[in-house]
C-alpha cells in the first residue's frame, strides 16, 4: 500500500502536466470539408507519446502511432495528418450525419491516456424564394402568396406581415440529406381591391432575416365607369365626349361603344378606343350609351343615359354661384371671428397693464399748477344777505368798487383760522388739491390782485 501511494504521488505531477488542445466546437457547411486539430502538450515533463486516436462516439476513425504509423478506417471520407505530438483529422465531404462529438485520445508513457472532445455542427444555407400565386377573384379563402426556404439546416422560421386581412400556414419537410424545407402560404379571400397590394415574407435563419416583398396578382373581369356627361347636353352643342374608364387583371384589350337598344350610333358620333367623340349634339344622341370592355376573363359594361335639352342648362351656374358664395361667407366669418378674438386679447392685455400700474407707484409727475386768481373772501355782515363774489380782474390798474371791497385789516375768527391752516396743510401735501378745491371768499392777502400757488412738490 505504501508503495502504491508513492507511485501515485509520483504520477500526479505527470498527469497534471499533460494537456490536450482541441476546439470545443466547430461548424462546418454541408458538402464541404473540415479539419479537427488535436495537439498534445507535455509542459516540459519528460514523457513519450505512444498513440493518438480519433473517434466519433465509440467508433475508431483514424489512429497514429510513432511505431506503426497512420491508419484510417474509411479513406474515402477521412484523412489523418500526424506528427509526434499532434494528429489532425480531415473530413472530406460533410454530411448531416457527421454532426456530433469527436474524441481525440492521446496515450503517453508513463502518463497514461488523456482525452479532448470537439463538437461538430453541420449547417446548410437554405435557398429562399417567394412568389405570388395568381388567383381569380372570388368569395373563398385561397393561398395568394408562397414563401419557401429549401434545404436548410437547421430549419428556417417564416412569418408574414401585411395590412390585408388574412392568415398563413407553414409546413416543414425532412429531406433525405438531413436538411429541411419550410414552405408557408399566405391566404385571404381574393377581391379585385387586393390586386397589386403587397405582402411581406420574413425568413429567419441563423440569427439573420431575409425580407421579401410580394405583389399579389388577383385576376378579375374589367371594372367599367363612364365619365364626361355633365347633364348639360343641348341641341347643336359642339365638342362633347364620353370617356370609358376600365381596369382589370389581365388588362382590358377591347372597348366597344353601342346603344342600349341596339340602334346604330349617329354619324356625328365617333368612337376611338375608350373615348366617344360627339361632334354636334342632336336628337339621335338622346339615348342610353353603353361601353363594353373585354379582357381575358370576360366582358363588363357600363351604361350612361344621355338627355338632350333644347337649351343650355343654367342651373349648374346657380349652383356654382351658391358654392362660391358659401366659400366667401365662410372666409368672412373666419375673418370676423379672428378680429373679435384679437380685440378681446388686446383689451385683456390693456386691463392687465392698468392693474399693474395701480399696484405700483405712479409712473408720472403731476404738472405744475397754473396761476390762479385768489378770490376775495368777504366777512359775514349781520342782518344782510351775502352778495355774490366778484372775481379779481386781470389788470392791477383797474379801479375797485369801494363798496365791494372789505376792510383790509379784518381778522378771521378762530374757527376760520383753523380751516385756513388745514387748507394750507393740504396744499403743502399736494398742490394739486389746491387746484381742485373750491375757492373761499376773503383772505389775509386781499390787498394783492393775484397770488402764485406754493411751489410744486414732486
Amino acid at each position: 500500500m505504501y508503495r502504491l501511494c508513492s507511485v501515485l504521488l509520483l504520477l500526479c505531477p505527470v498527469l497534471q502536466a499533460q494537456e490536450i488542445n482541441v476546439n470545443e466546437k466547430v461548424t462546418g457547411t454541408l458538402g464541404q470539408q473540415i479539419t479537427l486539430p488535436c495537439t498534445f502538450n507535455n509542459n516540459g515533463v519528460d514523457m513519450q507519446v505512444t498513440q493518438i486516436m480519433w473517434m466519433k462516439d465509440s467508433t475508431n476513425l483514424a489512429t497514429y502511432s510513432p511505431q506503426f504509423g497512420i491508419h484510417v478506417q474509411n479513406k474515402n471520407d477521412f484523412n489523418l495528418t500526424a506528427s509526434p505530438s499532434s494528429a489532425t483529422l480531415l473530413i472530406k465531404l460533410l454530411r448531416a450525419s457527421d454532426e456530433g462529438n469527436y474524441i481525440c485520445e492521446v496515450t503517453t508513457f508513463p502518463g497514461g491516456n488523456r482525452r479532448g472532445i470537439t463538437y461538430l455542427s453541420v449547417k446548410a444555407e437554405p435557398r429562399n424564394s417567394a412568389e405570388a400565386l395568381p388567383v381569380i377573384a372570388g368569395d373563398i379563402e385561397v393561398p395568394v402568396a408562397k414563401c419557401a426556404s429549401a434545404n436548410g439546416r437547421p430549419p428556417s422560421q417564416i412569418t408574414w406581415r401585411s395590412t390585408l386581412p388574412g392568415n398563413f400556414d407553414t409546413t416543414m419537410n425532412n429531406n433525405t440529406d438531413g436538411t429541411y424545407t419550410v414552405v408557408s402560404n399566405y391566404k385571404l379571400v381574393p377581391t379585385w381591391t387586393a390586386d397589386k397590394q403587397e405582402v411581406i415574407c420574413i425568413i429567419s435563419y441563423d440569427s439573420k432575416e431575409s425580407v421579401i416583398p410580394i405583389t399579389l396578382s388577383i385576376q378579375y373581369s374589367p371594372i367599367v365607369t363612364i365619365e364626361g356627361y355633365d347633364n348639360n347636353w343641348y341641341l347643336k352643342r359642339l365638342g362633347a365626349s364620353l370617356t370609358c374608364n376600365a381596369h382589370g387583371n389581365p388588362q382590358p384589350t377591347v372597348y366597344t361603344w353601342k346603344t342600349a337598344d341596339g340602334s346604330p350610333l349617329p354619324n356625328t358620333v365617333k368612337a376611338k378606343d375608350n373615348v366617344l367623340y360627339v361632334d354636334e349634339v342632336d336628337e339621335r344622341v338622346n339615348t342610353t350609351i353603353v361601353c363594353e370592355v373585354t379582357n381575358a376573363l370576360g366582358s363588363r359594361a357600363s351604361h350612361q343615359e344621355v338627355l338632350v335639352r333644347d337649351k343650355p342648362n343654367t342651373s349648374g351656374a346657380g349652383a356654382t354661384g351658391g358654392i362660391i358664395g358659401g366659400i366667401i361667407a365662410a372666409i368672412v366669418g373666419i375673418a370676423v371671428i379672428t378680429t373679435v378674438i384679437m380685440i378681446c386679447r388686446q383689451q385683456r392685455k390693456n386691463q392687465t397693464a392698468e392693474d399693474d400700474d395701480l399696484e405700483g407707484p405712479p409712473a408720472y409727475k403731476p404738472p405744475p399748477p397754473s396761476v390762479k386768481m385768489q378770490e376775495e373772501k368777504f366777512p359775514p355782515i349781520q342782518g344782510e344777505e351775502m352778495l355774490p363774489l366778484k372775481a379779481p380782474l386781470d389788470h392791477t390798474d383797474t379801479m375797485e368798487d369801494p363798496e365791494m371791497t372789505p376792510p383790509k385789516y379784518w381778522s378771521p375768527t378762530g374757527s376760520q383760522n383753523t380751516a385756513t391752516l388745514e387748507d394750507d396743510y393740504l396744499e403743502q401735501i399736494n398742490p394739486i388739491y389746491s387746484e381742485l378745491s373750491i375757492p373761499e371768499s376773503g383772505s389775509h392777502r386781499d390787498d394783492q390782485g393775484f397770488v402764485m400757488s406754493p411751489a410744486v412738490y414732486v
